[in-house]
């Protein structure tokens, strides 16, 4: 059987900081929501199957992804990104052919679809674990070997995949230039993101 890395856009979070009635995975930019960014990343890096993680108003945030996405709702979302991640492994480990998962976050729609093939390449090379790094920075996605499945859904709270780097070894990936791990946090955020791709549609 020819093992496949599986991935996950993680789009349950409370998004606090975010505020408003629309949560934070469907503000628009050039006209698409973040999270249909996200999923569009690792939809072309091949990954199966990849998974979107809801949460917080799950079934407006569902309606976003594509067909072939398998939406899981995290019933725990509230208590932190932990539940999340768990939500995601369980969906994914029936996958007999999944060796990996690699992971990324609906509110970090810059974040290239290269950055997960560079990750898989790791994979494919060896790395249990992985993460991108931009300009040396360690950021997202983060890829995790199914041998660190376990450990991972024992994590609890507000603690994600990177935990399990303080105990395993990591490798290092090089994702500079493929994009940008930068988080939308708040409507300016959104706005700032907004000018970026105004800017990018002017250079085409």
């Amino acid at each position: 059987m020819r093992s496949r890395v599986a991935g996950a856009v993680l789009a349950a979070g409370r998004g606090e900081r975010f505020g408003g009635d629309v949560p934070k995975p469907l503000a628009v930019v050039g006209g698409r929501p973040l999270v249909a960014r996200a999923l569009d990343a690792i939809s072309a890096a091949d990954l199966s199957p990849v998974v979107l993680v809801v949460g917080r108003k799950g079934d407006d945030v569902a309606e976003a992804a594509p067909q072939g996405v398998v939406v899981v709702r995290a019933s725990r979302w509230s208590e932190g990104i932990a539940h999340s991640l768990r939500a995601a492994l369980d969906a994914v480990a029936p996958y007999a052919e999944a060796s990996a998962l690699c992971i990324g976050l609906a509110d970090q729609p810059l974040v290239g679809a290269e950055s997960y093939r560079r990750l898989v390449g790791a994979h494919e090379d060896g790395a249990t674990l992985a993460v991108a790094t931009y300009e040396g920075r360690r950021g997202n996605p983060v890829l995790v070997g199914r041998a660190l499945w376990d450990e991972a859904r024992a994590l609890e709270g507000d603690v994600g995949a990177r935990a399990l780097m303080d105990h395993h070894a990591v490798v290092e990936v090089d994702c500079t230039g493929t994009g940008l791990p930068d988080d939308v946090d708040t409507i300016d955020d959104v706005r700032a993101l907004e000018a970026h791709h105004a800017a990018e549609l002017g250079d085409g």
